[in-house]
C-alpha cells in the first residue's frame, strides 16, 4: 500500500530542518514514542539502524528504523521495520520561502500474518494515523 501526504509548515526550511533533524525532538511530536536506541552505524546517516519503542494503547511495537538517504535539506528517507511490516518512507522538504512544503511518500509492504490482517485494515487508517504525526510535527514546529 502507497500513498503520499503533504503539508505547509510555516516555518523557512531551515528551521524545519533544524527541528526535524533531532532525536531530542522526537518525543516532542511522536505520540507514544517511549525510547529510540541507536544499535550501528554513524548515527543519523545512511545505514545507522535506531531501535524505537511506542506505546500504542494496549500493546507496545518495536521497530528499526534503517537511514537510506540524508541529503538534508531536500530529503530524508528510511525503512521502519516491525513484526510483520516493512515500511518505506521518503521525507521532502520543499522551500517555500517563509514556509516550507513537506511531502511524505510512504510504501507499507506487510508479510505472515500482517499480510492477512492488513486485508482488512482500510488504507484510510494509516493515512490518518500518518497525517496525525504530520500535523504533531507541524504544530510542535510552528510552537517551537
Amino acid at each position: 500500500m502507497r500513498y503520499t501526504l503533504e503539508t505547509i509548515i510555516n516555518l523557512p526550511r531551515a528551521r524545519v530542518i533544524e527541528l526535524f533533524d533531532s532525536f531530542e525532538n522526537l518525543e516532542k511530536w511522536q505520540e507514544g514514542l517511549i525510547s529510540h536506541e541507536h544499535l550501528s552505524g554513524e548515527p543519523g546517516q545512511p545505514g545507522a539502524k535506531t531501535k524505537l519503542l511506542y506505546d500504542m494503547g494496549k500493546r507496545r511495537v518495536e521497530m528499526i528504523e534503517t537511514i537510506i538517504t540524508r541529503d538534508l535539506p531536500d530529503e530524508f528517507s528510511g525503512t521502519y521495520d516491525a513484526k510483520g511490516v516493512h515500511n518505506i518512507v521518503r521525507n521532502y522538504f520543499h522551500d517555500q520561502g517563509d514556509t516550507t512544503r513537506w511531502v511524505l511518500d510512504s510504501d507499507f509492504r506487510f508479510h505472515g500474518m500482517m499480510r492477512l490482517m492488513s486485508l482488512f485494515m482500510p488504507s484510510s487508517m494509516f493515512k490518518k494515523q500518518t497525517r496525525q504525526t504530520m500535523e504533531a510535527f507541524k504544530q510542535f514546529a510552528e510552537g517551537a
